[in-house]
């Protein structure tokens, strides 16, 4: 093994790397925009904020203070200007959550003299959770001014305590998908579409004059490319930490060694792609095929509990899933390297099939 030449080349293909001004936009910057609009998407303030519209026909003294009572919980607030036909408009849309209707005769007094009435709550149809939600909310309002207006002694009753753990935001829960998503960007796209570049121009075949062999040119530029991924999720880390006040849990030596690992796996997709292709147009289209599928069912944007069974059952044996759940676990739940085993297991199944494929099938042009 030609330790030496495949050295130089890993150093070569660095620097020629970081002269590239486009691959490094897309490897440390655009990561870093999809970070920075999912931080403020997903910000640590993870409390439920209903955006309610309010028409008010009341002019009772309960119908006047039924806003400030309800804003009050500081999860609800009102949009009051509007007739019914915008309201439901905006409703249809999700531009609001749910429509408060108050009668007129909404906090009229009965015979004995408390202020009675029915409120009018309208919600979408196709979201009935949060229909119950906010009936939640609101029934938890009117339960606090009953007992205002009649105090009466209930033999059962909830004692709700806060458990002190330190809470995980949205952020740091759909972190590692990013992570996962900037793994899988430089492993397939990153990976085929330098191949290809290196065909066209014939540099491949002026390398092999040297002569290199295709395996040493594949270690190097593996290796190369892990050392920019590494640095890509560094910047991704230090401006999650520094911007949105990520909550890393786990130690950074066992996501050092999963993130190099997982690197090495997505990468032997990009080389058996890039290595059988003869030009862009063969290995674009299947790129795309093969990473856009695993984007969507690996759990980097949508939680893999959400879809059927039968996909999760299938998805679990996806080597973007296992890296996903391998980050995931080591960031938000403290885990090490020892305790990933089915994820290693399958990253490990994964990245030797896939060089195993790369050696046979690479072209030189």
């Amino acid at each position: 093994m030609n330790l030496g030449a495949i050295w130089a080349m890993t150093k070569a293909f660095t620097k020629a790397f970081f002269r590239n001004k486009v691959a490094l936009f897309f490897t440390f910057l655009f990561p870093l925009v999809f970070l920075v609009v999912f931080g403020f998407i997903f910000g640590r303030d993870s409390t439920p904020n209903f955006e309610i519209g309010l028409i008010n026909n009341s002019e009772t003294e309960l119908g006047r203070g039924f806003q400030e009572y309800a804003e009050a919980t500081g999860i609800i607030s009102f949009q009051t200007e509007g007739d019914r036909e915008g309201f439901e408009t905006k409703l249809g849309r999700g531009e609001v959550d749910a429509l408060i209707i108050l009668p007129e005769d909404f906090g009229s007094p009965d015979a004995s003299g408390l202020p009675t009435g029915e409120l009018q709550l309208f919600y979408n149809q196709n979201d009935e959770q949060l229909g119950l939600a906010i009936t939640s909310v609101l029934e938890s309002v009117f339960d606090e001014l009953n007992e205002s207006l009649l105090p009466t002694n209930q033999p059962l009753k909830i004692a709700g305590q806060p458990l002190q753990t330190a809470g995980l935001s949205r952020l740091d829960y759909v972190f590692a998908g990013l992570v996962g998503f900037s793994i899988l960007s430089l492993g397939i796209f990153s990976m085929s579409e330098g191949f290809m570049q290196d065909k066209k121009s014939k540099a491949l075949l002026r390398i092999r004059l040297a002569p290199i062999r295709s395996w040493q040119l594949i270690v190097a530029t593996i290796a190369n490319r892990v050392i920019v991924g590494l640095i890509a999720i560094a910047l991704m880390f230090v401006a999650g930490k520094l911007i949105f006040g990520f909550d890393m849990r786990g130690d950074y030596l066992s996501l050092l060694l999963f993130s190099i690992i997982s690197l090495v796996c997505m990468l032997g997709f990009g080389t058996a792609i890039a290595g059988w292709a003869q030009n862009a147009n063969q290995s674009s289209p299947v790129a795309n095929l093969i990473s856009f599928p695993m984007m969507f069912l690996s759990g980097v944007f949508f939680p893999v509990f959400l879809m059927p069974v039968w996909l999760q059952q299938i998805t679990a044996f996806i080597p973007l899933t296992a890296i996903v759940d391998g980050l995931r676990l080591i960031t938000t739940e403290g885990q090490t390297i020892f305790d990933l085993g089915p994820q290693l297991l399958i990253v490990a199944v994964w990245t030797a099939v896939l060089y195993a494929v790369a050696t046979k099938t690479f072209r030189w042009e």
